[in-house]
């Protein structure tokens, strides 16, 4: 599988993520500060790097840019609210996605695999966008265009598209989607994703009943179609 390196000082997580991950086939390697944990990276050349924002010694995002400055190395963050501005700051300095704790290791392994996914071997991704039909989905840069034109999507609306996107017609259930995107696996209404995947609809220019893209498959889920043109 990868080799991953885990950058967290909470002593009650670090241990159970490691111990989850090498179940999974992972080689995980860890350090509690962000120092060493840069050490870490840079010398051991993890396959990709999970990096927690608040650690002891150096803040993460400051972590993160002295690491971007010397490596491409995947990175997800992870963070204690997903509209803390020091994530943002991440995914503009380079992170590839990020975490919400608390996070179950699940969510955290699915998030490794669809970033290993979209990189090529020894490096970033190749091509780090995501085209279907008229959609392009620049994924580092956040930014989505639909027939050339630029797409004003609220950062949640980004997240459900893109996700939908990796998985070009496969039929994601809204449970999945609470899970992945909101990271509400035991709990939350599924109303929120209906009312998401509406403006997300009308911003794309289509209905549920004539879609372009979103395919709602009643009584299962929503697929993103291959074929929207």
């Amino acid at each position: 599988m990868a080799q991953v390196l885990i950058i967290e000082d909470d002593p009650r997580i670090r241990p159970l993520v490691i111990k989850a991950l090498t179940e999974r086939g992972h080689a995980v390697s860890s350090a509690a500060t962000g120092m060493s944990g840069l050490t870490a990276a840079i010398d051991g050349r993890p396959d990709l790097v999970v990096l927690d924002l608040g650690l002891p010694d150096v803040d993460g995002t400051q972590v993160l840019s002295m690491l971007r400055a010397v490596s491409d190395v995947p990175v997800i963050v992870a963070t204690a609210r997903d509209d803390d501005p020091s994530l943002v700051a991440c995914l503009d300095g380079g992170a590839d996605d990020y975490v919400v704790k608390p996070y179950t290791t699940d969510q955290l392994a699915a998030r490794i695999g669809a970033v290993l996914r979209r990189v090529a071997p020894g490096g970033r991704a190749a091509d780090p966008a995501i085209s279907i039909g008229g959609l392009r989905i620049d994924v580092p840069a956040r930014r989505a265009t639909l027939d050339d034109v630029a797409l004003d999507l609220t950062p949640k609306e980004f997240d459900l598209l893109r996700y939908l996107a990796e998985r070009p017609g496969e039929v994601v259930t809204k449970r999945t989607l609470l899970a992945e995107v909101w990271q509400q696996p035991w709990g939350g209404s599924e109303k929120t994703v209906d009312v998401h995947l509406s403006w997300l609809r009308r911003k794309l220019g289509e209905t549920a009943a004539e879609p372009r893209f979103l395919e709602t498959i009643r009584g299962v889920g929503v697929r993103l179609s291959t074929e929207g043109s």
